[in-house]
């Protein structure tokens, strides 16, 4: 297939980019006009694959203006774009209203490129506050502006798609970690303490939470896009347990050096939830299973540290 994938020098875009490639499709690679991460894109395509990769900078608020450089249609689209992520950002409603402007663009310049698949990173704020497992007939509730417009967007998408003839994929992304990820989540924030002797102050810990490994979020999406059905998917992990385990397990992995305090911070923008996640339908639908086991997705984030990588 021929794969555009906007938001493709993100986290979670640039891991995917690679792992389509490897898998034999052409991918056309959307990012903002003289992004500041093209090094994370270029470092996930290896120097052998590149010739199946087109570059379009292309800023969203002018996304229809993406097959003029990408030269020619396009089989199926990824849309990984989306800008607040951050917890401050979460809760401030234009911020995110403005991302489901620009990704229903997205679904316009998909169909006008001839794409017959729409997949979207969704989130598992869209649930909300949930203190029991989840599956994808689960009811929405969200409590942030980030999961109200995630919500927003997927029930105007799914129209919108099929108006326009073609597919769509809704992915509820629950919580992944690994090399190049946002330096404000808690696991890069613990890890870069640590190993410099430092002091975590954390909430409780104590909520249910479940973590999975950026490559085995790109393989799902991946997986998703060759043989799921249109629909909603929940995208997370096998390893459900208290928070505070986690914690500890990563302190250890990290030698033991620094330390850490649970109860001194505020919780998040979407409140003390718990995260159960139910994945039987996207594993038996496509095959997939999570094969990343913490530790080691831990040791490998502890690699690409810039710390690790001086020592």
């Amino acid at each position: 297939m021929r794969v555009v994938v906007t938001g493709a020098t993100s986290f979670i875009g640039a891991v995917t980019t690679g792992q389509l490639l490897r898998k034999g499709h052409e991918v056309c690679a959307v990012a903002r006009p003289g992004s500041r991460n093209m090094k994370n894109l270029w470092d996930h395509v290896p120097e052998k694959l590149r010739k199946s990769l087109t570059v379009a900078e292309v800023a969203m608020e002018e996304i229809e203006k993406v097959s003029q450089q990408t030269g020619g249609p396009a089989d199926a689209w990824i849309h990984t774009c989306w800008e607040g992520a951050g917890s401050h950002n979460r809760a401030l409603r234009d911020v995110q209203q403005a991302n489901v402007a620009c990704s229903l663009a997205a679904v316009r310049a998909a169909a006008g490129m001839g794409c017959k698949r729409f997949l979207f990173t969704g989130s598992q704020a869209e649930y909300g506050v949930c203190h029991e497992p989840v599956s994808e007939t689960a009811p929405c509730r969200p409590v942030s502006e980030y999961g109200k417009a995630k919500v927003d967007f997927s029930l105007q998408a799914e129209k919108l798609c099929r108006d326009l003839e073609m597919e769509y994929i809704h992915t509820r992304i629950f919580s992944i970690y690994g090399p190049g990820d946002h330096p404000w989540t808690l696991v890069q924030s613990c890890l870069r303490t640590w190993q410099q002797g430092g002091r975590m102050e954390l909430g409780e810990c104590t909520q249910w939470w479940n973590f999975l490994y950026i490559e085995d979020a790109s393989r799902a999406l991946v997986s998703l896009l060759e043989e799921g059905r249109a629909g909603c998917y929940n995208v997370a992990g096998s390893d459900t347990r208290r928070l505070r385990e986690f914690v500890r397990e990563m302190h250890a992995l990290c030698g033991g050096r620094g330390s850490y305090t649970f109860g001194k911070r505020p919780d998040n923008a979407e409140g003390p939830a718990d995260l159960l996640p139910d994945i039987k339908k996207i594993c038996g639908e496509t095959g997939w299973r999570p094969e990343t086991p913490f530790a080691e997705g831990i040791h490998e984030t502890l690699h690409c540290l810039p710390e690790a990588a001086s020592g």
